[in-house]
């Protein structure tokens, strides 16, 4: 079972380096890592659990998994926050900008689409 487990993490995390390597933007990456890579290193530090059976890595594991599912979505946000607030292009074939034009730069507050 901890041979599956570290199987399927390593693939995930594979999945994440070539969407960094393929996808066209920055943002578009950001959620390939975010998303696979988390997923990845989560499937291999619970093998890793299961392979030692301790507690000691057991609890370690747990932990390194907990840290990083809350803190990779975060700082994921913030990357993207501070890259579109940047003006870092986006892809030529984006269809939608949902902020363009609701953000204001100054205040940092958005706009409702109401007004």
């Amino acid at each position: 079972m901890s041979e599956l487990l570290i199987l399927i993490g390593t693939f995930f995390m594979f999945v994440a380096a070539l969407g960094i390597v393929r996808f066209p933007d920055l943002f578009m990456r950001l959620h390939s890592n975010t998303k696979s890579a988390t997923l990845g290193v989560g499937c291999v530090m619970l093998g890793t659990a299961i392979h030692f059976g301790e507690l000691r890595f057991t609890v370690q594991s747990l932990a390194i998994v907990l840290f990083l599912f809350l803190t990779a979505p975060v700082a994921a946000h913030l990357l993207g926050r501070a890259a579109y607030l940047s003006n870092v292009p986006l892809w030529e074939g984006t269809l939608s900008d949902e902020l363009r034009g609701r953000y204001d730069q100054v205040t940092h507050e958005l706009i409702s689409a109401d007004k």
